[in-house]
């Protein structure tokens, strides 16, 4: 299993099928879970939208749960509110996910980082990443993301 901040996002990014659970409904302010999901969408990869309350998302169906997803699912990114996280990780673990990555935002749009389900993903053999962003990095990255992650690391605030 990948043991550093590189090697984790470097596996997690190389698999196609991921969740983006916390996708909103409101497009007037969708929150980052939604530029997550529109991003990874856009560059290639095939995206589930999980919304415990909404059928539709971004134009797409949305799953209530990661355990709806009718297809094998890679990761998740979990950039609902922190509080939700630890149902998520296990609802991941119940249909054998093993890669999560909890979104860390720098602004309002707050964290979903919860050190309970990171517990959780350790003792369940589950790669996590609690915190940065997948923008910041690979193909759905872009110069200001990308920015972000130079300053995050810089100041001693990126994960492990």
């Amino acid at each position: 299993m990948p043991s550093n901040l590189k090697e984790k996002v470097a596996d997690f990014l190389s698999h196609e099928r991921i969740a983006v659970a916390g996708v909103s409904r409101n497009t007037n302010s969708p929150g980052a879970a939604n530029i997550i999901y529109k991003r990874l969408r856009d560059t290639g990869y095939h995206v589930y939208a999980v919304n415990p309350n909404a059928d539709e998302v971004e134009g797409d169906r949305c799953y209530h749960s990661v355990k709806d997803i009718p297809e094998p699912v890679d990761g998740v990114v979990i950039a609902t509110p922190e509080s939700a996280a630890e149902q998520v990780v296990r609802d991941c673990a119940d249909v054998g996910i093993k890669r999560v990555w909890m979104h860390n935002g720098i602004h309002s749009m707050g964290t979903s980082v919860s050190k309970s389900a990171a517990e959780f993903c350790q003792q369940h053999d589950m790669m996590v990443i609690a915190g940065a962003c997948p923008l910041m990095f690979g193909k759905p990255s872009d110069g200001f993301h990308r920015f972000m992650g130079k300053a995050l690391t810089f100041f001693g605030r990126m994960p492990t």
